[in-house]
């Protein structure tokens, strides 16, 4: 059996019918819930007089990015304080003629003057973005709501999940190095880029890179999965997703997962399907 859900579908799955010990984040028992993270981020966009970028012919894929703070180790992280790293982007992610409306900071929120700065600068304005990682807290996690449910009567999945110290300080520096970057082109106008230091909050929409919740790992007394994503509980059942991660990457989670996807797929046909059973001897 192959659950295949989405991150979060497939931990409330599992918390659901059962499969494995869910999570306690106070006496840090149980292994399904646990290790839920998410990503970091800052953003600026820059203005330009006179230069047009046609935004509605890219896609996030078209984005040039750097990985000074990311995969490079000559970057010491000791002076900031943080672990972990995030890359600095910059171009456009399906920037629809709606559903992207950059106008320079002060511009009127509605009537006509927002009319006319958002038909001037929708050609001429571009981002610089920073994607970071998120390390795994203790009290970051899924569990079962106990008090809303479902249509079925199923209790729905509850997340606990705020940015800690760690996230705050990378995202300080990540929205330093933007706004150097963006200064350094000299834009007409610039939005800065602001390190979020509040709270964490679902409103508005950051992204959708969800990661934890039934890790993998090499033993069942703290992961969900095996390396193969068999569950450690049910031998017959592979669980695929960005669910299996233990942390959050700088990067988006999508390669790995289907990366992974492969991997499992190889192992079951090669493996599992000769002789059915554990892949990994716990």
């Amino acid at each position: 059996m192959l659950l295949c859900a989405y991150d979060i579908n497939n931990v409330h799955l599992m918390l659901l019918s059962g499969v494995g010990a869910p999570y306690d984040p106070v006496t840090q028992k149980g292994v399904v819930g646990k290790n839920y993270c998410y990503q970091t981020g800052a953003s600026a966009t820059l203005f330009f007089e006179g230069k047009y970028f046609n935004p509605f012919m890219n896609a996030g894929g078209s984005n040039a990015t750097i990985d000074d703070f990311n995969t490079n180790w000559a970057f010491d992280r000791t002076p900031h304080e943080f672990v972990g790293g995030y890359n600095v982007s910059g171009g456009f992610n399906t920037p629809l003629p709606i559903g992207y409306r950059p106008v320079p900071a002060g511009t009127p929120l509605w009537g006509s003057d927002w009319k006319r700065a958002t038909a001037k600068w929708y050609q001429t304005a571009m981002v610089i973005n920073a994607s970071g990682s998120v390390m795994a807290n203790r009290f970051n996690c899924y569990d079962l709501d106990p008090t809303y449910r479902n249509a079925f009567g199923q209790p729905l999945m509850r997340m606990t999940f705020d940015y800690r110290a760690n996230e705050h300080k990378m995202g300080i520096h990540a929205a330093q190095t933007i706004n150097d970057i963006a200064k350094s082109m000299n834009p007409t106008k610039l939005n800065q880029a602001v390190a979020r230091t509040a709270p964490w909050t679902v409103v508005p929409y950051q992204s959708t890179h969800n990661t934890g919740g039934s890790i993998m790992g090499t033993n069942p007394r703290e992961s969900a999965v095996n390396k193969y994503l068999q569950s450690w509980d049910c031998h017959n059942l592979f669980v695929v997703g960005a669910n299996v991660f233990p942390h959050n990457s700088a990067y988006n989670p999508t390669g790995p997962v289907g990366a992974l996807a492969y991997w499992t797929a190889d192992a079951i046909k090669n493996r599992y399907l000769k002789n059915p059973g554990p892949l990994v001897q716990a």
